[in-house]
């Protein structure tokens, strides 16, 4: 038996619906890129100008943190009219708080943009980043909050909401929230997606994510203003749908941009996927529901959190374990890839200068794990993943 922690899912209808693109003489950002926002806004029960696609989810955060460079006025929509907020923009030494326990992917779009890093500790019964340890380490240089729902567990965003409060009522302007959700496609809060709080949210589309677009990924933010500004700078700044005298030669371009666009082929096969989201995502998490009665007690095993108020889309099963090492070879030995995923960011010599005590993270480094848990895992995988678990390493 070989299972393993991860396995690209695609769709039987995308190979044929991505031959017809391939053939239609037109493969970059068109009707399909469109459409396929649609969808996106349709799943998350969104306007479509929320919704903007990416040729990657760390393209998606470097362009957020690029734009909110430039102070501004941003409208919070809400059910009678929109709140604005003031934004400040960045300046020099300004700092984003953030977790170390992630893909490099979310830190790197900060350092790529000329901000600060700050760690902030884990919660180890969670593995997302410690609310409290996160108030403590506020100060006027606060200008972005950065978070990840591990494994796609939410961060209490109604708790970081309130801190925000705190934060405005003390500094006299409010923080903004950068959402990594990664791993968080089909993961709700208090009943409520990810992805429809007032925060940036960027959601990975890449090979092994629960919906796969080949690569990709887009963001949902209630901002009108950055939304407006994004559509154009994701492609060098071009407005692709105004009047131009010569079809080939842009207009003015008011703001330069980058070239962080989805294409139609991509999209094609993310419109195909989609379509198997729910089913992909159910099976996520009734693979985790099983792990969690059969393995509650299992010496030697330490489940994280499961609240009732947050609905993990379980992209991993994480736990922790004693002699993980040993733990990793024993399954492996029975056929079953087991892996942390990400390594701590803040051991890279690159961020040495940010170096701060992480008691949390250096606790969880030495014990976590995560086992397959995925749309591919049988009923039969998971027993004898669990069996394999209760026989000891």
């Amino acid at each position: 038996m070989s299972i393993p922690l991860f396995k690209v899912f695609m769709s039987p209808d995308a190979a044929p619906a991505v031959s017809t693109i391939l053939n239609s003489g037109f493969i970059g950002q068109g009707a399909k890129v469109q459409e396929f926002e649609t969808n996106l806004s349709n799943q998350f029960k969104q306007t479509t100008s929320n919704v903007l696609t990416f040729n990657s989810a760390t393209s998606a955060e470097h362009l957020a943190y690029h734009l909110l460079k430039t102070p501004g006025t941003f409208n919070i929509p809400y059910e009678y009219g929109s709140i604005p907020t003031q934004w400040p923009g960045i300046q020099q030494g300004d700092e984003v708080l953030t977790t170390a326990l992630t893909c490099t992917a979310t830190n790197w779009p900060i350092l790529a943009n000329g901000m600060k890093l700050r760690w902030v500790d884990i919660d180890p019964t969670t593995l997302n980043i410690c609310l409290k340890d996160l108030e403590s380490k506020l100060s006027e240089n606060t200008k972005i909050v950065t978070v990840v729902h591990w494994g796609g567990y939410p961060v209490d965003l109604v708790e970081l909401e309130n801190i925000r409060i705190r934060f405005k009522q003390r500094y006299g302007f409010s923080f903004m929230i950068l959402d990594d959700s990664a791993h968080a496609f089909g993961s709700k809060l208090d009943g409520k997606l990810i992805g429809t709080f007032d925060t940036i949210t960027t959601f990975s589309l890449q090979a092994i994510k629960h919906v796969t677009s080949i690569d990709g990924g887009f963001w949902i933010s209630p901002y009108k203003e950055l939304n407006d500004r994004a559509r154009l700078t994701r492609w060098y700044g071009i407005d692709r749908e105004g009047p131009r005298a010569d079809f080939r030669c842009e207009s003015d371009i008011p703001e330069w941009g980058f070239k962080f666009h989805m294409n139609d082929v991509c999209a094609t096969v993310g419109i195909e996927n989609l379509k198997h989201a729910d089913q992909i995502i159910g099976t996520h998490q009734s693979n985790a529901q099983y792990y969690n009665e059969q393995l509650k007690n299992v010496p030697g095993i330490t489940l994280l959190e499961n609240d009732p108020r947050k609905q993990s889309a379980y992209w991993l099963y994480t736990m922790r374990v004693e002699n993980r090492d040993g733990f990793m070879q024993y399954m492996l030995d029975n056929g079953i890839v087991t892996s942390r995923v990400h390594e701590r960011n803040d051991k890279h010599s690159c961020v040495a200068e940010f170096k701060t005590d992480l008691p949390n993270v250096d606790l969880v480094a030495k014990d976590m794990i995560c086992i397959p848990v995925g749309w591919w895992v049988t009923n039969e995988d998971r027993q004898y993943i669990v069996d394999t678990i209760k026989k000891g390493w």
